[in-house]
């Protein structure tokens, strides 16, 4: 249900009280017997509030602590990069972990600026040897914390190495941080680091940066108050781009955001109510871009079109890259999450490409992108990276930046937005419905739903259609989905069980319009609940 303030102004009665919140980092102590107050890493690292008691100074203490453990078993001798978003937590844990880095004897490289998470995967990926944390809780409201690891190959940590992370970091907490090295905070903790500089100067080798500054166009670039902010205005000055910083402000309350479509703050460069102030201001450049606090995702905004659905420029994204990088490897396949949508499949096929489809998360891409079978991952939920412009890895995260120029470097080489080259899609494989909807479900029923196998789905139809594959590993990798995937000739569905809330997710498509796609949604529910044995 949308909130009735949602896409407005936020009030000062919706904003958190940072002198609260850096206190409670300090003094509120987790309770281990509270799952939601352990150490637990998702999709992107641990997340949460120091008023929650699920991210405080013992968590970050016990995860550096875990993370110089990990890298000394695994080898890694390099310098570890170090970078944080605009949180008010994420200054309190980058401290924190400095103080245990330094007296774990690992040579830290970071910068006195905001740094995304882009320029982190990219500096690892340039010094060998090395890896990296991002202190960030993504586009999470101001009130959370969050701390990702990045191993050496630059990409989000797989679930081997969070697992392993994770565990020792509780025990640690257990044991009342014994076993905890810590140095007192000083200026001598870390080495400086350029992370602006060098992804600046490195924007050319994987997008057209002539044919912007060429063709003139005009781009307004929204931080989101996060930390592309500097960056921003970097890419501007260097590359002599047409290029304005609408708002280049940060401040932790996010005063200057407008409210999500829960009435909440949230940096979503994807939902039309946290971008509604620059979709309102459209008109006054070719292309207007938003990115989350450590742009790694992406939100594009063109004046025919308003903000473009994630999938829909994904699916014109793809189809230019593949269609322009003359460079690229002949074989790279275009790679998906398996609740991205079908207009990707048909896009990859008409290119002849091989699709390569896996479960939700980042780091699923990352070998691909690391060798060259995969060119491009994209995810629904607006993150993407993609190969240099010689077919060489650029970034193993997802880079909002680079997601952001090429909508410019679209318009620019095409002379028309990736608005109308969607339309240009539409018009050749049809126009898809596609929406996220939430179903409840206990926690027994979520645990069974994550280890379904396809013989569990009886039905042969699924809105009046058969039924033409039923996955629970995804076709890309063979990876289990932790839920299921159901098609059809011209829909889909697929259900996986939420990490923080009794509810299970319905990812739902259809190229026959709403009201198929409303038949295709109730229809996966009561498939749902008959493989749950309701």
């Amino acid at each position: 249900m949308t909130h009735e303030r949602a896409g407005q102004q936020a009030l000062p009665s919706d904003l958190v009280d940072v002198a609260k919140l850096v206190t409670a980092y300090y003094s509120v102590r987790p309770d281990l017997d509270d799952p939601g107050q352990r150490v637990a890493f998702g999709t992107s690292g641990h997340r949460g509030s120091s008023l929650d008691a699920a991210f405080n100074e013992t968590h970050i203490l016990a995860t550096s602590q875990a993370i110089c453990e990990y890298r000394r078993q695994q080898g890694v001798t390099g310098p570890l990069f170090l970078g944080a978003d605009t949180h008010a937590l994420s200054e309190p844990a980058k401290v924190s972990a400095l103080e245990v880095f330094a007296a774990n004897d690992v040579t830290v490289l970071a910068s006195g600026e905001y740094t995304p998470t882009p320029a982190v995967s990219l500096a690892i990926l340039t010094h060998p040897g090395s890896d990296g944390v991002v202190v960030t809780p993504s586009h999470n409201p101001p009130r959370d914390g969050g701390f990702k690891y990045n191993p050496p190959n630059g990409g989000p940590a797989d679930t081997d190495a969070t697992g392993w992370i994770q565990n020792r970091a509780n025990e640690l907490i257990a044991a009342g941080l014994s076993g905890v090295r810590r140095k007192p905070y000083g200026k001598d903790l870390a080495e400086s680091y350029d992370f602006l500089g060098a992804y600046v100067d490195a924007l050319p080798s994987v997008i057209d940066i002539d044919a912007i500054r060429d063709a003139g166009v005009r781009i307004g670039a929204d931080p989101l108050g996060g930390a592309s902010v500097a960056y921003w205005g970097a890419i501007a000055e260097r590359h002599r781009l047409d290029l304005t910083v609408v708002n280049p402000e940060t401040d932790p309350t996010w005063r200057f955001m407008t409210l999500d479509w829960d009435g909440k703050i949230r940096m979503d460069c994807s939902s039309p109510y946290a971008m509604a102030s620059l979709i309102g201001a459209r008109d006054r450049f070719d292309i207007s871009t938003g990115n989350d606090a450590d742009a790694d995702r992406h939100g594009i905004v063109t004046p025919d079109g308003g903000l473009l659905n994630p999938n829909h420029y994904l699916a014109v994204a793809i189809s230019y890259l593949y269609g322009r990088r003359a460079d690229w490897p002949a074989d790279a396949a275009v790679g998906k999450t398996l609740v991205s949508s079908g207009m990707i499949d048909r896009v990859a096929e008409t290119l002849g490409r091989r699709l390569h489809e896996v479960p939700v998360g980042f780091k699923w891409f990352v070998p691909g992108l690391l060798d060259g079978s995969l060119a491009f991952g994209g995810e629904e939920s607006a993150g993407a990276s993609f190969l240099r412009r010689d077919g060489s890895v650029w970034t193993t995260d997802k880079d909002g930046l680079i997601l952001a120029l090429l909508a410019s470097e679209i318009l620019a080489v095409t002379g028309r937005s990736p608005s109308q080259l969607y339309r240009d899609l539409t018009g050749k494989f049809g126009e898809p419905a596609y929406a996220r909807v939430d179903a409840p479900a206990s926690r027994e029923q979520k645990a069974v739903l994550a280890k379904l196998s396809p013989s569990d789905v009886t039905a042969s139809e699924l809105a009046g259609e058969p039924i033409t594959d039923v996955l629970t590993r995804a076709p890309g990798n063979d990876a289990p989905i932790g839920g299921l995937k159901v098609s059809t000739e011209s829909a889909w569905f697929a259900a996986r069980p939420s990490g923080t809330e009794d509810v299970y997710k319905i990812y739902a498509e259809s190229f026959k319009g709403p009201d198929h796609l409303a038949r295709v949604q109730e229809e996966a529910r009561a498939v749902v609940t008959a493989a749950l044995g309701g």
